[in-house]
């Protein structure tokens, strides 16, 4: 079966999901990703992060599909094994601290001047600048990128987003941008460098919340499920959980009203226009809240959904994971893994009509790979695999 990346390698250095997360993405289209680990492992390898069967849950899932060799590139012998795959790769991905590319001579200079078709694409906390040595952790990110003071409820201590957006922001970003630069070496014939940081891209998630700041001068509050320009647009209590409501569109809100029994409402100048309704919306929300208390969540997305009512119920991942389209749309993968055996994990989005499928071997243990790479894309002998791993340079 053929995949989208087919015939493009990747070297994977660092510790940080920033990197791990953007290498599992392109090994989901069928690129082949070389994890180069330090002998220490991978930070991600931790097990008491997402516990399971004494593994990391985190490396787990981030890992699939990739192989693990471990180079020392603190010596001298391993950085040139590393510079023997840059030869014969397309792509590195590293999410190292400003100054350390550089201090192992691995930046990008060095890399192009091995291989002028070589793409490197760097992950950072906070780029190369001022901020160039903070500590750049998930938190710290969603905290100083001001997503945390618009998450969550009003007048509620700070919240951060439920999973780690901050790095995982940074391997979207950064695939996004392997891509373009592969598609752009296909016209020029020569790789290049690409920079991003995970400040940079928690920023441009902000999206319009940022114009308005930029532009307008509002600083919004938390919305908790609410939306500042929209309403109804919330969360609403059952009589046995929540369901959402989101009438972005006035004929929406007609159509929720008879739902709900209260065409009255529909048609009460207070509530006409969105416009009106969010002027009004502290005398609007109590009242909706009351006729939502009436019903079980079953009973109202049964209407919601007869009328087509924008509406979901507010699934907890039993509920997320029993939907529909997660059976239809193959979105979980199952691999068979040495030490924890049976894992499932959250499927590759991304459907392509002639790159159909996903692959799914196991993420590997540390180092699983080191001799099978060294000795087929290296020509390396036995005996020298031996000597490498006397000296240190490999294991």
């Amino acid at each position: 079966m053929a995949y989208a990346l087919d015939g493009v390698r990747i070297l994977e250095l660092g510790q940080i999901i920033a990197g791990t997360y953007g290498g599992q993405v392109l090994s989901d289209l069928g690129a082949e990703v070389i994890k180069v680990e330090s002998p220490e492992g991978d930070l991600g390898r931790n097990p008491s992060v997402a516990p399971y069967k004494g593994l990391s849950g985190l490396f787990l899932t981030l890992n699939r599909n990739k192989q693990s060799i471990v180079l020392n590139l603190k010596t001298e012998a391993g950085r040139d094994l590393l510079y023997r795959l840059v030869r014969i790769s397309d792509v590195v991905i590293d999410n190292f601290r400003a100054g350390v590319l550089e201090r192992l001579k691995i930046d990008y200079p060095a890399l192009s001047a091995i291989n002028p078709r070589i793409i490197q694409c760097s992950v950072t906390g906070f780029g190369t600048g001022a901020y160039r040595d903070y500590p750049a952790l998930d938190l710290i990110i969603q905290a100083i990128s001001g997503h945390m003071a618009i998450t969550g409820e009003a007048d509620r201590p700070p919240a951060r987003i439920g999973i780690p957006l901050a790095d995982m922001s940074g391997g979207i970003f950064a695939c996004k941008g392997i891509l373009a630069a592969l598609y752009a070496r296909e016209r020029s014939g020569r790789g290049q460098r690409i920079e991003l940081s995970m400040f940079d891209c928690m920023l441009n998630l902000l999206g319009y919340i940022g114009t308005m700041w930029l532009s307008n001068g509002e600083l919004p509050r938390p919305p908790g499920s609410g939306h500042d320009y929209t309403v109804p647009w919330q969360a609403f209590k059952a009589k046995d959980g929540y369901l959402v409501v989101a009438t972005r569109e006035d004929a929406f809100w007609r159509t929720l009203c008879t739902v709900i029994g209260r065409s009255e409402l529909g048609t009460d100048p207070r509530y006409a226009s969105n416009a009106e309704r969010c002027r009004h919306r502290q005398v609007l929300v109590p009242e909706l809240e009351r006729i939502f208390a009436a019903r079980t969540v079953a009973e109202w997305m049964a209407l919601m959904r007869a009328a087509r009512v924008p509406a979901a119920p507010v699934n907890h991942l039993d509920g997320a994971f029993s939907e529909p389209p997660v059976a239809e749309d193959e979105m979980v993968l199952e691999y068979d893994h040495p030490q924890a055996g049976r894992v499932r994990v959250p499927g590759n989005p991304i459907k392509m009509s002639e790159a159909p499928g996903s692959i799914s071997k196991p993420a590997p243990q540390l180092g699983e790979h080191t001799e099978r790479v060294l000795r087929e894309l290296l020509g390396l002998a036995p005996e020298r695999i031996a000597e490498l791993r006397r000296e240190g340079a490999v294991a």
